[in-house]
């Protein structure tokens, strides 16, 4: 399903961007500070700034030449790498000021994962060298009820528990639905509208699965409810469909997404993941489908301990392959220097029913181990 691009060179000048932010200029917002009269016309205050720097080293035991088999981001072998730089901006849009936009700058080995697989002939415009657009659409909050914002742009699926970015998700690795079961973007145009602080709704029409520029002649669609009884409990529900595959109309694909998310006590919370898709080839049908479970225990606020497991079945190869069931296990221990600044080291085992891993000797096995750890530094400053 993935195709991997691995890019050398080119987020240097990135990264060199991202150090400006370590120190606030003078006109930075400070948190918790009064905000004085400004002269600044609204469009240009209260815009976000930042950036982020992810590196991580892991260790595998099968040693692999290349990228290891069904993990995203952290897959190669006893290196020190560089995953991700990105800088960003955003402005959401008030009643006071009601245009908003967000653009977010990738470079690096994640960022060249992220769009391998783009089949768009606008790649000029998508990709800089080795600098990637992850994200880029402008808003619009309409005076409608509580105020209903328009999105229109490139932007990350609404899909699944974890995203892209590292340091906000419980782990470092990314689970095997993130990488197997979900698309990472969508590009056309979504409205989100908020009820109350129970519910909220979102309906989107895109061109399709990771792709600026549509593959046929047809589009996709899809929905999001979110439902929030009570504060202490959140279930996302997600539905897609459209036809994905390259000239054809006819084959559509459908994606369906749940994810709640449990505060049990101020120390500890929980996550639930399940993903059900399926399409059809040549007019017989193929599915996926996958679930995961994490818990996160805040020991200390400066240490967390998350472990994840999840089950990922292919039956019918679509995803990985070949027909299989996949599982994972992952431990992570998360030290927080400061706000800004994590280390996560992990342990991960991914383990098939079919000898589906390869070890650098070229022997077939059914599982691979990893040993990591991931250096995440963010940054962030509002404009007043």
């Amino acid at each position: 399903m993935l195709v991997t691009r691995t890019t050398r060179h080119g987020w240097s000048a990135l990264a060199l961007a991202l150090a400006t932010f370590i120190t606030a200029p003078a006109w930075a917002q400070t948190p918790g500070a009064p905000t004085p009269t400004s002269s600044t016309p609204k469009f240009f205050q209260n815009i976000q700034l930042g950036g982020l720097a992810d590196v991580y080293y892991d260790y595998n035991s099968n040693k692999v030449e290349g990228d290891a088999p069904f993990r995203n981001f952290d897959t190669r072998h006893n290196k020190a790498r560089f995953s991700m730089a990105q800088l960003w901006a955003a402005k959401a849009p008030t009643a006071d000021s009601r245009i908003g936009f967000n653009v977010k700058l990738n470079a690096g080995h994640a960022s060249d994962l992220i769009h391998g697989a783009e089949p768009s002939t606008l790649a000029a415009f998508d990709r800089t060298g080795a600098v990637a657009l992850q994200q880029v659409y402008v808003s619009y909050l309409a005076p409608i009820g509580s105020g209903l914002q328009i999105d229109a742009g490139k932007y990350v699926t609404q899909h699944g528990a974890e995203v892209i970015e590292a340091k906000d998700n419980w782990n470092y690795s990314r689970s095997l639905l993130f990488a197997l079961a979900i698309p990472y973007y969508h590009t056309g145009v979504r409205a989100s509208y908020t009820v109350n602080d129970k519910v909220s709704f979102m309906g989107t029409v895109v061109n399709g699965w990771n792709n600026l520029e549509d593959n046929n002649g047809a589009k996709t669609f899809g929905g999001q409810v979110i439902v929030k009884p009570v504060p202490q409990l959140s279930i996302v529900q997600n539905y897609m469909g459209g036809a994905e595959q390259t000239d054809n109309n006819d084959d559509v694909r459908h994606l369906f997404d749940t994810t709640v998310t449990i505060t049990a006590t101020d120390r500890i919370s929980l996550i639930g993941n399940y993903d059900y898709g399926k399409d059809s080839l040549a007019g017989s049908g193929v599915s996926w489908q996958g679930v995961a479970g994490y818990v996160k225990v805040q020991a200390t606020p400066w240490l967390a301990v998350i472990p994840r497991v999840e089950w990922f079945d292919d039956p019918d190869g679509f995803m990985t392959g070949t027909s299989q069931a996949l599982k994972d296990a992952t431990i992570t221990g998360e030290l927080k220097f400061m706000d800004n600044l994590l280390w996560r080291v992990e342990y991960r085992r991914d383990w098939s029913d079919i000898a589906a891993f390869t070890k650098k000797s070229g022997a077939a096995v059914d599982s691979q181990n990893t040993f990591g750890m991931g250096f995440l530094y963010s940054y962030s400053f509002t404009t007043r």
